[in-house]
């Protein structure tokens, strides 16, 4: 990436065409869980008779990560014309990228998506923790936002504010001992209200300047493939499905080891019970 400044033109959000526009949610998680589960061995006849998962054990934070980008995406597409966002944006020079930046009249921000499905978060001022487990959450959430405004600024040729937002996917409950001053942390189901709710921030002319350098992405990264896999959607529609089927077998089998073992139970302690009542009306 060069130290030069580009010249940006005015664009709106409605007009806005660039490298970054239509790159679609959670694309980068998904390439790397394919990429894993292309070292798995298929799962054998008898492994699917007992509902082994299909995703492979190094894969699944990768599978819970990319379902929760396609949920924020989706939330996110809910903000109307006047925003844009954007997903997957690569940066740096290696292979990280920002979940999502959202770029509006109330500003600009980066989304960092975590998905704890029925997890407890607690939240400090400087420490978020998932069912009493420390995180790195907020201190990664910081870096991408001050990364993504150094970047913007440079390209824009205007000093870029970017605020850091921390969206959790189906969380169980929160408990918030402190709100910290400089990332809002919040359910990703509040994100397109909190978000439509911001003051206004940005004028027209640094809007359409911000948008323009944002949307190319040269901005972000110097480097990045941004070919697009048309087949990456229906793969991970098929494996979710096949997921959750594995899941139903499992819960099948589960179910039917509770009620054999109360069947054997009650055939084993029936004769005993049996005795002992005959035994105490003897008694009497």
């Amino acid at each position: 990436m060069t130290e030069d400044v580009h010249t940006v033109p005015v664009v709106s959000p409605l007009d806005a065409v660039g490298d970054l526009i239509d790159r679609p949610a959670a694309y980068s998680v998904i390439e790397e869980l394919f990429r894993v589960q292309a070292t798995m061995e298929p799962r054998s006849t008898l492994r699917r008779v007992f509902g082994a998962r299909p995703v492979h054990a190094d894969a699944q934070s990768w599978f819970a990560g990319a379902i929760g980008e396609l949920k924020v995406g989706e939330l996110l597409s809910r903000l109307g014309p006047e925003w844009t966002v954007l997903h997957a944006v690569p940066v740096g020079k290696g292979a990280s990228d920002i979940d999502h930046v959202a770029i509006g009249p109330g500003g600009v921000f980066t989304i960092n998506t975590k998905r704890h499905r029925g997890k407890k978060i607690w939240v400090g001022d400087t420490m978020l923790m998932v069912s009493g487990q420390k995180t790195d959450h907020l201190r990664n959430s910081r870096h991408e936002a001050k990364r993504a405004a150094k970047l913007l600024t440079r390209a824009a040729g205007i000093a870029v504010d970017v605020h850091p937002v921390l969206a959790i996917v189906e969380p169980a409950s929160f408990t918030f001992k402190q709100h910290p001053k400089d990332v809002s942390v919040m359910d990703a189901r509040a994100l397109p209200r909190w978000l439509k709710r911001r003051t206004t921030a940005l004028d027209a002319d640094a809007l359409s300047r911000i948008l323009a350098a944002a949307v190319e992405v040269r901005t972000w990264h110097s480097t990045a493939d941004l070919t697009i896999d048309p087949t990456y959607r229906a793969r991970f529609t098929a494996l979710d499905r096949e997921n959750n089927q594995a899941y139903v077998v499992r819960m099948t089998w589960a179910i039917a080891a509770a009620i054999s073992a109360g069947f054997v139970a009650i055939t084993y302690l029936l004769p005993a019970i049996s005795a002992a009542m005959i035994a105490a009306v003897g008694a009497l």
